[in-house]
């Protein structure tokens, strides 16, 4: 996946924003259409499943909360939340945690070539509020507690080895994690209104199991340089991670987190904010921000999930909104991808791609019914820019 640059400080542009909301430094704002057509074209008819998607592209219903995943014995988990995708054989298999109080851990669906649904199973129990993750270069699956003092677990997609919990990487209200295989460190995102942004140092590269967990620091503004420091206590006792370092920089509401290219990119929700470091030079910027859009205009709001296409495209995924995912590309162009009708008291959650790029996966944690026991997870398939 390519590196794109975004434009610091961008606003909506007029005659572009209508045809998606392209992002142009200093650009006069014009009450673009909201929602305009990306480099996929407009969103057609609702299917047979709720969901608008551009020419091209059809959906299938892969599992429901509650109810047996086809041709396998094994029961669909509620709230059905963060996911990922790892290769397997021709195959592969997707992984999704269980964002509920008690009980809940990840499930995983595997698939053939043809995706074809061959099996599905439990990689982790008994845990709480498993809300987003991230995957490692070991293809190992990290499953994040977003509870205070919440904890990383990180598992193995074919439930064959035993899920392990990393205490070394902290105890805070955990959200997602990406890996860095260049710097050898782990990004993990804090989803508090006064969060930090964090990184973990493992003592060897591929072991989780000892390491050094450190915050971002950086000023108050919007944009410029930014280094890390140590967490003295990274059990969060007696005084929570995110006050332990004063220059640390506070971040209000971290949520998905996602590495390619020397770029680490994560939203945080409490102001519909995507974040962009430029590892290569220690520099952030803003890569959307709607406060810079007129109210109701914005193409991407409740911004929650993130992940990315071999293209460039960044997909993210919306906690409300209009239950879209939202496509960011390297020429810095804001449009929905998809959308699902019907289902406002949901969320859109998990998205990651098949190996192959070809498929996307993702869910809709509370469905129609408004509860987590109504969670639908999905896989759209079509001509993706590759």
């Amino acid at each position: 996946m390519e590196r794109r640059t975004f434009l610091r400080g961008a606003v909506i542009g007029t005659s572009a924003a209508a045809f998606g909301g392209t992002l142009m430094r200093g650009a006069a704002y014009a009450a673009p259409a909201q929602n305009g057509p990306g480099p996929y074209g407009a969103l057609g008819a609702a299917d047979a499943n709720a969901i608008q998607l551009p020419t091209g592209f059809t959906s299938r219903v892969i599992a429901r909360s509650g109810k047996v995943v086809s041709g396998t014995s094994y029961t669909w988990h509620n709230a059905p939340d963060g996911g990922a995708c790892f290769a397997d054989g021709t195959g592969w298999i997707y992984v999704s945690n269980s964002e509920v109080a008690t009980g809940g851990g990840v499930g995983a669906v595997k698939f053939d070539s043809s995706g074809a649904i061959t099996g599905a199973h439990r990689i982790l129990s008994n845990t709480r509020n498993n809300c987003a993750g991230g995957a490692t270069p070991w293809q190992t699956w990290l499953s994040c507690e977003e509870v205070s003092r919440g904890y990383v677990y990180e598992t193995d997609p074919w439930g064959v080895k035993a899920a392990t919990r990393r205490d070394a990487m902290g105890q805070f209200k955990h959200e997602a994690a990406a890996a860095d295989p260049v710097r050898k460190v782990i990004y993990l995102t804090e989803d508090e209104t006064d969060g930090c942004f964090y990184r973990f140092v493992p003592t060897t590269w591929g072991d989780l199991s000892s390491g050094t967990l450190q915050v971002l620091v950086a000023g108050t503004a919007t944009s410029g340089s930014f280094s890390w420091r140590d967490v003295p206590d990274p059990d969060g006792s007696p005084t929570a991670t995110r006050d332990q370092v004063s220059s640390a920089k506070i971040f209000n509401g971290g949520e998905g987190c996602h590495y390619a290219g020397d770029t680490v990119w994560f939203t945080t929700k409490g102001d519909n904010r995507v974040w962009q470091l430029n590892l290569s030079n220690s520099s952030y910027e803003l890569a959307y921000d709607d406060s810079l859009v007129n109210p109701g205009s914005a193409p991407l709001t409740g911004v929650d999930n993130v992940t990315g296409s071999s293209s460039g495209d960044l997909f993210v995924a919306e906690d409300g909104g209009n239950m879209e995912i939202c496509i960011i590309t390297p020429d810095d162009v804001v449009a929905p991808f998809l959308r699902i009708n019907g289902q406002s008291g949901s969320e859109i959650t998990g998205p990651a791609f098949s190996p192959d790029g070809t498929r996307l996966y993702f869910s809709s944690q509370r469905g129609t019914s408004g509860s987590s026991s109504g969670g639908i997870t999905y896989e759209v398939t079509g001509p993706f820019r590759r």
